[in-house]
């Protein structure tokens, strides 16, 4: 029996925090061959409780992205001796069936039975990691993307600026991709810099698959000199994935957080050290 079709009176909807390093994994969505997160979030899940479990996530990030804030939502059945005790318990018991991979359930809340971890969302927050230097990365091997050349962001940030709002974004996603349209809002782009490292961090309510990973790829070819700012604006009218830059490595994407309306589910997550919560 799927827990997923529970009726309410029988069951109580969480909302999970995950993070992971996917230098390991498939991504998030369940794949006939590798690990993914989902699956990995099943089986323990399926563990516990001694059912089977349909467990959905904000965004379906691919094989070697990483997630700070990944949101996922389950059902679990009400009754159970850990969902009738401290949250520390729940995500204990995943926590400790994850131990050997590089998945991790950070906290977990109670939410409204129509809550939706991908539907609900209202806008969700990348970031891109690029490491400038000549030297590959010791510590963050497989968390970074390795460019040996030095990045102007403050024409990154110039070039960025033809992408903010709505437009017809072919250009900027894979002949693979299934959405239906290729039309997209982007709220924000940004640069800074730490120590060696480019950060690019952007948001919108959805994206299209590998859409920021192309979008670092072609704006660091404005950020090394290659191209001039206004080269984004041709690219975008003309609406050929060939005319953009390269996908960026998995390695250094990064699904931040994602945003939900105040009455679904607010920022402030329970940080949970033991049995005790702190806010």
């Amino acid at each position: 029996m799927l827990v997923k079709n529970l009726d309410i009176e029988n069951s109580i909807k969480y909302a999970l925090l995950i993070e992971y390093n996917g230098n390991d994994l498939v991504g998030w969505q369940k794949q006939n061959e590798g690990i993914s997160v989902q699956s990995s979030l099943e089986d323990a899940a399926k563990n516990i409780f001694n059912e089977e479990f349909e467990i959905q996530g904000s965004g379906r990030t691919d094989a070697g992205v990483h997630a700070l804030g990944q949101i996922a939502h389950i059902n679990l059945p009400k009754g159970h001796r850990l969902t009738s005790r401290h949250p520390f318990y729940i995500i204990s018991a995943f926590n400790s069936l994850l131990r050997d991979s590089n998945i991790r359930v950070i906290s977990t809340k109670p939410v409204k039975a129509e809550f939706n971890a991908r539907f609900s969302a209202i806008k969700r927050f990348y970031k891109y990691r690029i490491l400038c230097r000549a030297a590959p990365p010791g510590l963050d091997k497989g968390k970074v993307w390795h460019f040996r050349k030095k990045l102007d962001i403050s024409l990154m940030q110039e070039g960025v600026k033809y992408l903010i709002g709505k437009h017809d974004f072919t250009s900027f996603r894979t002949i693979k991709c299934q959405a239906k349209s290729p039309v997209r809002t982007i709220d924000e782009v940004s640069f800074s810099r730490e120590g060696e490292e480019v950060i690019m961090r952007v948001s919108a309510k959805s994206f299209l698959h590998s859409q920021v990973r192309i979008i670092a790829g072609t704006i660091v070819k404005i950020g090394d000199g290659t191209w001039d700012p206004e080269k984004i604006l041709t690219i975008l009218k003309g609406k050929n994935r060939n005319l953009a830059g390269p996908t960026a490595p998995a390695d250094g994407l990064y699904l931040e957080r994602v945003k939900y309306p105040e009455n679904l589910l607010n920022d402030t997550w329970p940080i949970i050290y033991d049995n005790q919560l702190y806010n």
